[in-house]
């Protein structure tokens, strides 16, 4: 109890002393910490209730705290227009990070081309599919948590036994759902009034989204903590697997798709993969644009809003924050995820034309896992020999 009074005292100091550091603040961020101000002291205050009963002193603390937060945002929002830095990293910082921490081939506008090419791709296909499906019902939506805990549970029993029947890769006996199901899907939470963005495709067809997080993370992870190999299998800095852990799993939505996990499943159902993917492209333009200084926090999220499909539904809402935040904060988080998928579409290509009509599926993917967590650059050296991108990294 001591030491957490220690830290409780030294917290208003903190924030003091914040306010002397941000000599060269952004206003972006300014917007953002305020933006999360009133939660944070809906939270002391939770804490100081809390605490009250039992510790008058320590909620007494606490409520030293709650004010310090609430005179930090009330001094953020007076001062704001001082903060003029820019908010993103810059073309060059955001091309040094990418090659020489994450060992990436490509560079900002490769970045940009690849993902424009790819948000061409998927708006057409979506277009398409509307207009296949121009005369089906459309997909009922879920209704309550144990609706959507029944789909939730429909889909990871249905792609199970599609990767086993379609023999997509080998599913080892730890490979399994028992540790996911539930994990962030919140079934013993109250039905909320609205829903994040992505629930209101997942609500009507869960497999993608139970796929990229079950089969693709989760199933990353469990392989990760049973590799003993003393680089491959440990923990690194600065998530240097983060390009290979999201391209894999957002890549997965749509291959599976391609393969089959959908054929007997509601036809509209495709569609959802195409929304799904869109607003991924989307976030990865407005991520390329914030840190080349082309687009502020402000119009990256209204862009966001005009560029995905029903971005009504994102606009105003607590979702379209976290997203764009979390693209200002990971520098290239949502712009790895798409790129990611392309890279790992460009090694299947590679090993299918080296291998010819010896090329088998489940043979690929279980050398493409077996390489563990590791950037997709080296992956492809690794499986196909090719040295273009490797020679352009060192």
């Amino acid at each position: 109890i001591d030491e957490f009074r220690k830290q409780l005292k030294a917290i208003p100091d903190i924030y003091e002393q914040a306010k002397q550091n941000l000599t060269e603040g952004a206003k972006d961020f300014a917007i953002m910490a305020i933006w999360s101000v009133k939660e944070e002291s809906e939270e002391y205050q939770k804490l100081a209730d809390w605490l009250g009963e039992y510790h008058a002193d320590l909620a007494a603390e606490v409520t030293r705290v709650q004010e310090a937060v609430e005179n930090y945002g009330q001094w953020l929002e007076e001062n704001i227009h001082r903060m003029t830095a820019k908010p993103g990293v810059g073309k060059e910082n955001y091309n040094w990070w990418l090659k020489n921490v994450h060992l990436f081939p490509y560079t900002w506008e490769d970045c940009l081309d690849i993902v424009e090419r790819e948000d061409n791709r998927i708006i057409t296909f979506l277009k398409l599919e509307e207009n296949r499906n121009r005369k089906l019902p459309p997909i009922k939506p879920v209704a309550s948590q144990e609706e959507y805990k029944q789909s939730v549970k429909e889909s990871l029993d249905h792609v199970m036994q599609f990767l086993r029947e379609g023999e997509i890769f080998t599913v080892q006996d730890y490979l399994t759902t028992d540790d996911y199901f539930g994990l962030w899907h919140g079934f013993d939470n109250s039905w909320p009034e609205h829903h994040d963005y992505f629930f209101n495709f997942s609500h009507r067809e869960s497999l993608p989204e139970e796929t990229h997080e079950c089969v693709g993370h989760h199933f990353d992870d469990l392989r990760h903590q049973r590799d003993e190999r003393p680089i491959r299998g440990i923990q690194r800095l600065y998530a240097i697997d983060w390009i290979r852990s999201e391209g894999f799993a957002f890549g997965l939505e749509e291959l599976l798709m391609h393969a089959g996990y959908l054929d007997h499943r509601p036809r509209r159902g495709r569609e959802v993969v195409y929304e799904q993917a869109a607003f991924r492209t989307c976030r990865a333009l407005a991520d390329l644009r914030m840190h080349s200084h082309e687009y502020t926090l402000e119009e990256a999220m209204s862009f966001a809003v005009k560029c995905a499909p029903h971005g009504e539904l994102l606009e105003g809402s607590p979702h379209l924050k976290y997203e764009m935040q979390t693209t200002l904060r990971y520098v290239g988080w949502h712009m790895g995820m798409v790129v990611g998928k392309v890279q790992f579409m460009k090694l299947f290509r590679d090993r299918a034309k080296q291998l010819g009509d010896e090329f088998n599926l489940r043979q690929f993917m279980d050398e493409f896992l077996a390489a563990g967590m590791i950037p997709m650059s080296l992956i492809r050296w690794e499986m196909t020999g090719l040295e273009d991108e490797i020679k352009g990294l060192w």
